[in-house]
């Protein structure tokens, strides 16, 4: 056992698959990407939907009150088996053979998070809970399989929240320019990138080369020659903003009677008019005022926070569209109420992923909230809005492999670097 992770941690190159499943739970992301420090080149991507039936019975465990214990236990492991799968369909979908596959990283699905914690002993205790057991992707495809990323920061003090602002400093910390990446997936998140200091140390990073796709045509941006450090100082700030696409789905589904998940480029939001009044009172929740290091997830914007929300919509006799632009507008602005809440100053550029990056919608209220600030998304960096998540986790478990701490204290309000993650070994 000892000599498969020793053997890896000495490898110069690694070929790491990342999996990433978010607070949607609609289905995972595989990326396979190729790591030689200082080089990250991203091989191929693509999207495994869960189906209908799956992704009902994940949402039903994130609800303490529809959870129960044996199928907590139950669906951890069928996701191990859906998480190998997808790997394996990846691979065969793209040509790559499986087992030139040195190791994967797998974030799991949060059914619960809960950082600022219960009482034992005395003191508050953080939790969190990610399912899809990685003994069962390691059984499945062989491979050694790092993932449960969350617990050690916890374990620190941490929020054990956001995972992701090792990877942005990797890949997009600029000498010159102030940078946030800003993730909206369910939830939104950021990682405020002031510019690197120029000769500041590199000891241990990664540092990005030529960063290519090789399944996306090139783009302006793409091949040019980028310097990250793996090793951010306190000025690195990142944590959760609110809702991302949470909301906005959830009310799409509520509006349309589950015929609809989620509100495509933001075509019925573009129809309606935000409700300025509601969104004030949505924008006077208490999360919004707290102070970084925060994160948060479904027990403050999930499924019971969408039906107060249609509740209150319906009282105020909103349309449909009017539902769905308010929910959008509500993100939008939460975001925009972070950033000049919360940062220093704000960026030059702020380099957008996740799912709701497509949502043109959402990006032009983000543009009139935030106009001094240029908006660029990560595919003009070589890497699709859709597997920058799924690629950050591949670059966490190559850290993970070769002792490198990959939390970012200042995000996640941890007392010291730690190495997140719990290796499985292959065969």
């Amino acid at each position: 056992m000892g000599n498969v992770i020793a053997e890896l941690a000495s490898k110069d190159k690694l070929r790491v698959a990342g999996l990433m499943s978010g607070t949607s739970a609609d289905g995972v992301g595989v990326a396979i990407v190729d790591i030689r420090a200082p080089q990250v080149r991203v091989l191929t991507f693509d999207t495994f939907p869960y189906t209908s039936a799956l992704r009902r019975e994940i949402l039903r465990l994130c609800r303490p009150e529809t959870a129960r214990l044996d199928q907590i236990c139950h669906y951890n492991h069928v996701l191990g088996e859906v998480l190998g799968d997808a790997v394996i369909q990846l691979c065969e979908k793209s040509g790559i053979a499986l087992g030139a596959i040195d190791l994967i990283g797998s974030h799991g699905q949060t059914i619960y998070h809960y950082p600022k914690g219960g009482r034992y002993g005395g003191r508050a205790i953080g939790s969190t809970l990610q399912i899809g057991e990685p003994s069962r992707i390691a059984q499945r495809t062989g491979i050694t399989t790092v993932a449960d990323f969350r617990p050690r920061d916890m374990a620190a003090g941490g929020e054990g929240a956001p995972l992701v602002p090792y990877a942005d400093c990797v890949l997009f910390r600029d000498e010159r320019l102030c940078r946030t990446v800003q993730n909206i997936g369910g939830i939104a998140n950021l990682t405020f990138l002031p510019p690197r200091r120029v000769g500041a140390p590199k000891r241990g990073s990664l540092r990005l080369g030529t960063l290519r796709c090789a399944h996306q045509s090139p783009r302006d941006g793409m091949g040019r020659s980028l310097v990250g450090t793996a090793h951010p100082t306190n000025d690195v700030l990142a944590f959760d903003t609110g809702p991302g696409n949470m909301v906005i789905d959830g009310m799409m589904r509520l509006v349309t009677k589950g015929k609809r998940q989620y509100d495509c480029n933001g075509a019925m939001a573009a129809e309606g008019e935000v409700h300025e009044g509601l969104l004030r009172e949505m924008l006077r929740h208490p999360f919004f005022r707290r102070r970084p290091p925060k994160s948060t997830g479904r027990e403050q914007f999930g499924q019971q926070y969408c039906e107060w929300f249609y509740r209150r919509a319906c009282r105020e006799r909103l349309m449909p569209e009017d539902m769905v632009a308010t929910a959008t507008a509500f993100t939008a602005s939460s975001i925009a109420l972070a950033y000049r809440r919360f940062l220093p100053r704000l960026p030059d550029e702020m380099i957008l992923c996740g799912g709701g990056a497509h949502n043109a919608t959402l990006v032009r209220m983000l543009q009139q909230r935030l106009q001094d600030v240029r908006i660029r998304a990560t595919d003009e960096f070589g890497i699709s809005v859709d597997a920058k998540e799924a690629v950050s986790f591949a670059l966490l478990a190559y850290a993970t492999i070769k002792g490198i701490a990959n939390n970012i204290p200042a995000a996640t309000g941890a007392s010291e670097p730690v190495v997140m993650g719990k290796i499985v070994p292959g065969r």
